[in-house]
């Protein structure tokens, strides 16, 4: 496989999907093809930390965002994700945060404060582009983007049985992808049994 940047991809993808007339709509495609990526995946190459200034106990979420990993306090505690109604029972006691609610585009934290918060979290997929040819994702696993790529394009052609084959084919780079990454997490951890023993 000779895919390793957007340029690459292009060339391939038309050589597996046997279209060499479809480079137009090719940014369409990629563009389709990243957002399904963002709806399922969450791997190690997604994660991000950051620190979240808040005032009055909210903060703006980064554009990139996806998903809440880790929500410290300033003190290094670990915040709780909160149902909104707990969290805003909250909303006039004073003291240390203990919890967090992600609303809209922005993460609210109670108690009320104006300490940072350290905000680890599963970032968008960096979008492929002529003026930005790599990712993280077409370095580790150029794979996936290919047979995503084919996929659309047997969509777009209203092939049923392309679309279909090509889905399996990313499917299963992407599960490939989901293993080498808990592999990378937890390859060499001890397993831990909760709870009273004999």
């Amino acid at each position: 496989m000779t895919t390793t940047d957007y340029a690459s991809l292009l060339i391939d993808a038309g050589d597996y999907a046997g279209r060499d007339d479809v480079a137009h709509l090719f940014p369409r495609f990629l563009a389709l093809a990243e957002l399904k990526f963002n709806r399922v995946m969450r791997t190690a190459g997604m994660e991000k930390t950051t620190a979240v200034p808040l005032a009055e106990g909210e903060g703006s979420l980064p554009p990139d965002f996806l998903e809440a990993r880790q929500v410290l306090a300033a003190d290094g505690r670990a915040l709780r994700a909160l149902p909104l109604q707990e969290l805003s029972s909250h909303g006039t006691a004073a003291g240390a945060p203990i919890g967090y609610a992600i609303i809209g585009s922005a993460i609210e934290v109670r108690p009320k404060g104006g300490d940072n918060i350290h905000l680890t979290y599963y970032a968008k997929i960096p979008p492929l582009t002529a003026e930005a040819p790599s990712n993280w994702l077409i370095e580790k696993a150029p794979d996936i983007y290919l047979y995503a790529l084919v996929e659309e394009i047997a969509v777009w052609e209203r092939d049923v049985s392309k679309a279909g084959a090509a889905e399996a084919l990313k499917r299963q780079a992407m599960a490939g992808l989901g293993l080498a990454d808990e592999r990378l997490r937890w390859g060499n951890a001890e397993v831990v049994i909760g709870g009273l023993t004999p």
